[in-house]
């Protein structure tokens, strides 16, 4: 025990001393501004067409922007668009922008940008479908294999960020178009980046931010506290209260537009059978989730969306509960004794996997292991790196903890054709089910929106039916900062980080 602590005293202090030396390297000039930002999931590359990184830290940028508030897109690097029939569009490119490298933005430049993203990343085509492109000076057209009314919000998405694809190394310095452009980068450490002082839009205030990143939510306290990070993401809930209290920090809760989720694989035998995903639906605990392991920051979740969405539908209310599991294994055929599953005198072993960055999962997955052990089930449990990759390309896992950011265009088309079609590049339950890929290609065809509006209806009340995931609770973004810090804005589709707004000031 002894030596558990001091290692992760060691570890703490490493931290400490790495994040000390970021953020007083701007001490040696009065005049410099700089930043510290601590994310809670660290990014093996910044090639842009593969991780959102550069675009949470403003080297990056898209033809469309979300505004987080009323979540409708609106123009970025694009000014106008139209469509007369939804497949064929036509994007007006602005005409004051040059790439982090002097080089103008182009209808050219966006064009190539666009096909980079559709080589290297499989679910950016799959996604955006584009039959082909036309560029002319200024002006893009883009035409799709079919009528695609949402098209436009589909490029909001970070990694349709647009990238000079002609820069020498887009996987360790992108140039993008952003108010940042980059300094350093080490995988899995840090990001540095600087002004860009013939950025179109008003010049950052900022003149040097570091991104850096720690899964471990105490040593980004830690920092936090020490003034080794500014910004803070994702602190501890329980330490909420003690940063209140203090003036010298501030904090920011606010629902995002993730879900949390237990995700089930289908391809086994066991969860082939919904009456199984429904007896672990039925056992899982969420409001000891939302209130006893986030501290109340969260909301509970009855589907994918939250309910202000125009199209969730009203769910039915269902019973939760140790008997009403049981009720559900014994209609899938399991033997049940003394409050004992078994099947065939043996008893069911299960494989859990998670991942530490969201801190509440590995303590969810206990709390579930306990619970299922209460009636004979017993659930081994591993933490994963690669935690994406894992659960599409493996096959030795049973269930898994999740939290996909849902509707992060405010449409939910992207979220049910990356979820549930059987290619999809988020489809970590392995759904493959005609009856919704049917109704998910009828709604990507169709253009009125009220219409659009009943096939996501009929598609969330579908898979609600199905229980291919157990929609748990909607977790709050939690940020805190100090007291040097103005203009932060915490955004809910956690896509806008650091911005040209945001400042520092010296008390």
């Amino acid at each position: 025990m002894q030596k558990k602590r001091l290692v992760k005293y060691l570890f703490v202090s490493s931290v400490l001393l790495l994040f000390s030396a970021c953020s007083t390297s701007g001490e040696e000039n009065s005049d410099t501004k700089e930043l510290t930002f601590l994310f809670n999931f660290s990014s093996q590359t910044i090639d842009p067409h593969l991780d959102y990184t550069p675009l949470r830290a403003g080297v990056t940028e898209t033809l469309v922007k979300l505004n987080d508030e009323e979540l409708t897109i609106e123009p970025w690097l694009a000014e106008t668009w139209d469509s007369e029939d939804g497949q064929h569009w036509t994007f007006d490119i602005r005409d004051d922008v040059t790439f982090q490298n002097g080089n103008p933005l182009t209808a050219e430049s966006v064009k190539k940008s666009i096909e980079r993203a559709m080589e290297v990343n499989p679910g950016v085509s799959e996604v955006l479908n584009i039959d082909y492109m036309e560029a002319n000076e200024l002006e893009l057209t883009i035409v799709t294999n079919e009528p695609f009314p949402q098209f436009p919000s589909e490029l909001v998405h970070p990694n349709a960020s647009i990238i000079d694809v002609d820069g020498a190394d887009p996987e360790k310095k992108p140039i993008g178009t952003g108010p940042f452009k980059i300094d350093t980068f080490v995988a899995n450490s840090s990001l540095n980046v600087e002004r860009f002082d013939d950025y179109w839009d008003a010049g950052a205030k900022l003149d040097r931010a570091s991104f850096t990143f720690n899964e471990d939510e105490s040593a980004r306290l830690s920092a936090l506290k020490s003034r080794g990070a500014d910004i803070v993401y994702r602190p501890p809930v329980d330490s909420l209260v003690e940063l209140n209290e203090d003036p010298e920090y501030k904090t920011e809760s606010v629902v995002g537009l993730r879900t949390h989720e237990l995700v089930f694989n289908t391809q086994k035998e066991v969860f082939a059978d919904a009456n199984v995903r429904n007896a672990f639906d039925a056992l899982i605990d969420r409001e000891e989730l939302m209130d006893d392991i986030m501290s109340g920051q969260a909301e509970l979740a009855e589907g994918p969306f939250l309910p202000e969405f125009n199209f969730t539908p009203a769910y039915e209310v269902k019973e939760t509960g140790k008997e009403v599991a049981l009720a559900w294994f014994e209609k899938a055929g399991f033997d049940i004794e003394n409050e004992m599953v078994t099947k065939d005198g043996e008893p069911l072993e299960l494989k859990l996997v998670t991942y530490t960055s969201r801190a509440e999962f590995p303590i969810l997955s206990q709390a579930l292991q306990s619970r299922a052990k209460e009636i004979g089930i017993e659930i081994s449990i591993e933490v994963l790196e690669n935690y994406e990759d894992y659960l599409i390309e493996e096959e030795d896992w049973d269930l898994g903890m999740y939290s996909p950011l849902i509707a992060p265009r405010g449409d939910a088309s992207y979220f049910l054709n990356v979820s549930f079609k059987p290619e999809g590049a988020l489809n970590f339950s392995k759904v493959d089910d005609p009856e919704l890929t049917s109704l998910i290609e009828e709604l990507d065809g169709t253009i009125a929106e009220d219409e659009r509006n009943k096939l996501i209806e009929q598609a969330l009340l579908h898979i609600d039916k199905k229980t291919y995931y157990s929609y748990l609770v909607h977790p709050n973004i939690v940020v805190a900062y100090n007291d040097r810090v103005s203009n932060w804005t915490t955004s809910k589709s956690e896509y806008y980080m650091l911005t040209n707004e945001l400042d520092v000031h010296e008390n």
